[in-house]
């Protein structure tokens, strides 16, 4: 199995939160796993080919604000709600609430 490198609470940037959560697909992944929890990729209804969004779920997890868990053939998808709050308080909670406020909608 392929180890999924997740960076150390210590090792969260703020430059590669805020980059992964730039992207309109990317916060609208967020705010579904934030919303109903834990999510497999396949689970998530996003208008993008899935090597697309592969790509949005290792930038996310790259950057720090999800944690990806492998079960059998599924990549289950979970915030890092801790570890963002602990490094960049209210952080996350203003930026999906002005999010699900503006009720932008991906393409």
């Amino acid at each position: 199995m392929k180890y999924l490198h997740h960076p150390d609470r210590e090792e969260i940037q703020l430059s590669s939160v805020l980059y992964a959560l730039s992207d309109p697909v990317r916060l609208f992944i967020i705010s579904e796993i934030q919303r109903s929890g834990e999510r497999s990729c396949g689970e998530i209804d996003v208008p993008v080919v899935k090597s697309t969004l592969s790509h949005h779920s290792r930038t996310l997890r790259e950057a720090g604000v999800v944690h990806v868990r492998v079960h059998g053939t599924q990549r289950l998808l979970s915030l890092r709600t801790e570890d963002l709050e602990y490094r960049f308080p209210g952080l996350l909670g203003s930026i999906l609430e002005a999010y699900e406020r503006t009720g932008e909608k991906i393409q």
